[in-house]
């Protein structure tokens, strides 16, 4: 016991010197440079009332903005996280040359000041990434994926800002941290590792908030599944199928193939082809077009693209029809699609112009080629 009394009390007493020095230091410094420390503390004064007048413009920016996702709400919320601590050692730091302090002095503002900094420059930083997050994904109330995904990106980006503040404050302080630095960098990379599968899909969710392919309720194609987007998730998105039943489908696996949206379309374009016999008159044949021109054009949401002879066929002589539907609510383009092709089969019929369909003709001919009965002869 007496062996650590006497290890402990030689360091107490070089705490207590050094703590007097600073002391005694002090008051001869204020006493010898009253008139210069006043003025110094009316001048950081001075620059605490602009700082503070400067986050209160800030806090206004954020109120008027009502949407939070706008730039000028970004920088105002940056301003706005301003602390009134900081402020204070800033000015302190600011005025401190002109007063001449001590050494001890001196050496305590700078360190409270790169405290100070390293943390000010920390929450500026995170608000800045969490604004401009907000910014480019469109913050919506109503979106509870995005208001999860927002926590855990909170979570993550105060994390890292902190951490390097913390690391950067030992560093200036002259603690060595090589260590902790190379610590945190393996224990990243171990983490990372053993939640690969996590963080993909996480990370994919975060570019669905962001990017925008598909929202709920958007009809949706992809791969051999084909429904209604019901749920967004961190890791999984839920479809509800034309045929019923729920799809659960991983993020990172939704990403990897081709996705169609069928929800978000100016038109939608329609191909038909329409086979008659070869039997049918030029005239008529020449008039196909037009007919169904007419047709197409009578629907106020439809245009026509073409409508012309395209192929010989076997069988028939195909004429292509491609014709758009344009997306006006309420109209259901594959209803007024059924109007069409039932207004062409009304039209064929009244113009007596017949569809083609398989058929098979055999001729029979005599030894020298000439066509025989059951055919009747030929008319010349």
């Amino acid at each position: 016991m007496a062996d650590n009394v006497a290890h402990t009390t030689p360091i107490a007493q070089i705490h207590a010197g050094q703590f007097g020095r600073i002391w005694t230091d002090s008051v001869t410094w204020i006493s010898d440079n009253g008139f210069q420390i006043i003025i110094a503390a009316a001048i950081a004064a001075g620059i605490v009332l602009v700082l503070s007048a400067i986050r209160s413009i800030g806090v206004r920016v954020c109120r008027r903005d009502r949407t939070g996702t706008g730039w000028p709400f970004v920088i105002g919320r940056v301003i706005a996280r301003t602390r009134f601590w900081f402020m204070v050692i800033f000015a302190a730091e600011l005025v401190a040359g002109y007063t001449d302090p001590p050494p001890a002095v001196a050496h305590t503002i700078q360190t409270l000041f790169t405290i100070a900094m390293a943390l000010q420059v920390a929450l500026w930083a995170r608000e800045l990434v969490l604004g401009i997050i907000d910014h480019k994904a469109g913050a919506d109330p109503d979106n509870h994926t995005f208001g999860s995904a927002m926590g855990l990106i909170r979570l993550l980006v105060t994390f890292a800002f902190f951490a390097i503040a913390f690391v950067l404050i030992l560093d200036n302080l002259g603690v060595n941290v090589t260590g902790l630095v190379a610590g945190l960098g393996i224990g990243g990379i171990a983490i990372g590792l053993a939640a690969q599968g996590i963080f993909s899909d996480l990370f994919a969710a975060l570019s669905i908030i962001f990017d925008k392919p598909f929202h709920v309720g958007d009809i949706v194609k992809w791969d051999q599944t084909a429904g209604t987007v019901e749920r967004i998730g961190l890791k999984t998105t839920r479809i509800r199928s034309t045929t019923g039943e729920l799809v659960i489908v991983a993020n990172a696996k939704l990403l990897e193939k081709e996705l169609h949206n069928e929800t978000h379309f100016e038109h939608r374009r329609f191909t038909m082809t329409l086979g008659v016999i070869y039997q049918t008159p030029l005239d008529v044949l020449e008039n196909i077009p037009k007919l169904v021109a007419d047709i197409v054009a009578s629907y106020k949401e439809c245009a026509l693209i073409r409508c012309a002879l395209a192929n010989f066929n076997t069988s028939s002589l195909d004429f292509e029809l491609l014709f758009d539907v344009r997306a006006t609510p309420p109209a259901d383009p594959f209803l007024i699609r059924s109007d069409i092709y039932m207004a062409i089969l009304k039209t064929f019929k009244e113009n007596k112009i017949n569809f083609a369909y398989p058929t098979q003709t055999a001729f029979t001919a005599a030894p020298d080629g000439t066509m025989i009965l059951p055919y009747p002869p030929r008319e010349d």
